[in-house]
């Protein structure tokens, strides 16, 4: 089990972390998720003990992480968000070089290179060099050397940018082998499908603060509405929006380009009201739909900006 107590660190006058805590627990997968600068990459840079926090504490099954050479750092594993690999290497020899790091020597690394290289799915790659790798493959292998002395918690910093989807659904369907076997998952991103995909639960960083940890279910019921009817216009001319804003049964509505989304508590009492006021106001609809908020929603309300525009 992972615990994060209090952890803030400073640089200069910047506080790049500002008292962050959670707990993981066991085969769980805890997406943090924020923007560029928002202290994602500082804070699991301190939970992997790289660097020191100012004040606060990283535990581990109960024990503190003290120092570089404290046993407790064994049972984490990293994969950076940049690509930690030797390009004129082999796949092979990275994993050698990499797996001597962690202290692993003759079958115990051999074992724990063969059982990465056959999660990640690479095995038949092993002797070619890395520089010959697709970006996906790379992130692949960025994976497999962070499993290589079989950590019980994997923190992995935005692993998946810039990769195709093919690779993208490779690497998630690695995660969830790994969750299966019982490890806890810290996961990082900008990307909401991947959280909404991965995570049993979600923190929401933004400015160095943990501003919202919960569920996705949980997240939903932060918002002011739980559904949104799209109902697409045949003609605006003369549409009113605050008038249907007035409905006792609608919480929000925004015309744009044509669609109108009208967010409703209750979808079932709701929808036929909505609708009925425009036939009552002559206004013709082609195409409704109804949709959950998902998590970019969600972001946008809590911090009053879209994530990817941060």
């Amino acid at each position: 089990m992972l615990e994060v107590k209090a952890l803030k660190k400073t640089y200069g006058k910047i506080v790049a972390v500002d008292g962050v805590s959670f707990r993981a627990e066991a085969a769980e997968t805890i997406g943090l998720l924020g923007p560029n600068g928002a202290g994602k990459t500082t804070t699991v840079s301190m939970i992997a003990g790289l660097f020191p926090p100012d004040s606060g504490e990283v535990l581990i099954d109960g024990n503190p992480l003290r120092g570089d050479t404290d046993p407790v750092k064994r049972k984490i594993g990293l994969v950076p968000q940049n690509i930690a690999l030797y390009d004129e290497l082999s796949a092979l020899d990275n994993l050698n070089f990499l797996g001597a790091l962690y202290d692993l020597r003759g079958a115990m690394l051999k074992r724990g290179i063969a059982d990465a290289l056959e999660l990640v799915g690479l095995a038949d790659r092993a002797k070619d060099k890395v520089g010959t790798f697709s970006g996906g493959m790379k992130r692949r292998i960025n994976l497999a050397a962070a499993l290589l002395h079989d950590p019980q918690i994997l923190l992995l910093d935005e692993p998946t940018v810039g990769v195709d989807p093919q690779s993208r659904n490779a690497i998630f369907d690695n995660l969830e082998t790994l969750k299966k076997r019982g490890k806890t998952l810290l996961y990082t991103t900008h990307y909401m499908e991947e959280a909404e995909r991965l995570c049993d639960r979600i923190i929401i960083i933004d400015h160095g603060k943990v501003i919202a940890n919960d569920t996705l279910h949980g997240l939903h019921r932060m918002l002011p509405v739980t559904n949104i009817l799209a109902v697409e216009l045949e003609n605006v001319d003369g549409f009113k929006v605050d008038v249907l804003r007035a409905l006792p049964e609608v919480e929000s509505a925004e015309l744009r380009d044509g669609v109108l989304k009208v967010g409703l508590h209750d979808l079932s009492s709701g929808a036929p009201a909505t609708l009925r006021w425009l036939a009552d106001n002559g206004h013709r609809y082609q195409h409704v739909i109804s949709e959950r908020p998902d998590l970019e929603t969600v972001f946008l309300t809590l911090t009053g900006r879209s994530l990817r525009d941060s």
